[in-house]
C-alpha cells in the first residue's frame, strides 16, 4: 500500500501531469502535420516533379518472388518524414521564439519608480538626521 501511495504521489505532482498534457498535444500536432505533409504539401510538389507519388518512390534490393516480398528502401516516405519533421522543428522554434520574446517583454518594462514617502516621513528622517548630527 506505500508503494501505491508513493506512486500517486509521483503521477499527482504537477511535472508528470504537465509532460503528460503536452505528450498528448504533442502527439495530436504530429497527426495533424503527417496529414498536411501527406495530404496537402506531397501532391502538389509530385505534380510539379511530373506527377510523382513520393509514398511509392522505393528502390528494389531485392526482388518480389513467389514465395517472399520485395525488400525496397522506401526513399519516397523518407522524403516525406523529412519534410514532416522540417515542419514540426519549425513549428517549435516558431512557439520558443514567440515565448521567449514576450518573456524579454516582461522582463524590459520598467518597473514603477518608488513612490515618494508622505511628507511626515520625511520629516521624522529629517529629525533623526538632526538628532544624530547633535550626539
Amino acid at each position: 500500500m506505500k508503494i501505491l501511495a508513493e506512486f500517486k504521489e509521483f503521477a499527482m505532482r504537477g511535472n508528470v501531469l504537465d509532460l503528460a498534457i503536452g505528450i498528448v498535444i504533442g502527439t495530436a500536432f504530429g497527426a495533424i502535420t503527417n496529414s498536411l505533409v501527406k495530404d496537402i504539401i506531397m501532391p502538389p510538389i509530385g505534380a510539379l516533379m511530373g506527377k510523382m507519388d513520393f509514398s511509392n518512390m522505393k528502390l528494389a534490393i531485392i526482388q518480389a518472388t513467389a514465395e517472399s516480398e520485395a525488400v525496397t528502401i522506401n526513399y519516397g516516405l523518407f522524403i516525406q518524414t523529412l519534410i514532416n519533421f522540417i515542419i514540426v522543428a519549425w513549428a517549435m522554434f516558431m512557439m520558443i521564439k514567440i515565448m521567449n520574446s514576450l518573456k524579454k517583454k516582461e522582463e524590459t518594462t520598467p518597473k514603477a519608480p518608488p513612490a515618494t514617502p508622505p511628507k511626515q516621513e520625511i520629516l521624522l528622517e529629517e529629525i533623526r538626521d538632526l538628532l544624530k548630527e547633535r550626539k
